[in-house]
């Protein structure tokens, strides 16, 4: 038996296999200790086929979903199923974060183009530069493949207000490069907007100064 500290000084003894697996879920994002006790209690009193099942589809996920080799979106298969898509406009690239991003998007359904996923924004302070991005391999994909047009649509944090700033220096000299106008609070996150706040932005667009 072991004891997890909480708040108020308060401990509870639970047994190490337990106790485990609430450290374990303390680590997703979001979840603090009572809500990891009560996902662990709750996995507990599941049939052991649902809990195994469980096990292996968060298994299966590690192992087998990557990152897509053209937009860098995550997949199961070299190429994501937006990039194989034939019906997408190839002469539209969106270049947002953050996988998250991508699907936020894609609830709007107002974007009908191709996608680029930085994996990240410019943040000096916490060691990303664009080097940690896929910053090189998007220039690459703009100066080939000439789309008409670049979107970007990254949070309006400082940081990816960098991030869409290097980015729009980068890729002027090869196709028209927009941004799209938000209504959302600075530091607001793409990700957290409601779907017709994002097809407002995504209409709304405006060319980068």
């Amino acid at each position: 038996m072991v004891k997890v500290k909480h708040s108020g000084d308060k401990a509870t003894v639970y047994a190490r296999p337990l106790a485990r697996l609430i450290e374990q879920l303390q680590r997703l994002p979001g979840v603090g200790p009572k809500s990891a006790q009560r996902l662990a209690l709750h996995i507990l009193k599941r049939p052991e086929t649902e809990v195994e099942a469980l096990a292996q589809a968060l298994i299966d996920a590690k192992k087998q979903v990557g990152l897509c080799s053209v937009c860098f979106h995550l997949s199961a298969e070299p190429v994501c199923e937006i990039c194989r898509n034939p019906s997408r406009d190839i002469n539209t690239i969106c270049v947002v974060a953050d996988s998250r991003d991508v699907i936020a998007l894609e609830k709007t359904r107002e974007f009908k183009g191709k996608y680029h996923v930085l994996g990240g924004v410019i943040s000096p302070m916490d060691g990303i530069g664009p080097e940690q991005l896929t910053v090189q391999a998007l220039v690459r994909r703009v100066s080939q493949q000439k789309p008409q047009e670049v979107i970007l649509a990254i949070s309006p944090s400082v940081e990816g207000e960098t991030t869409t700033l290097y980015i729009g220096q980068l890729l002027k000299p090869f196709t028209k490069v927009t941004r799209i106008a938000f209504g959302l609070p600075v530091g607001g996150d793409l990700e957290y907007a409601d779907e017709v706040t994002l097809a407002r932005a995504l209409e709304g667009r405006r060319e980068l100064d």
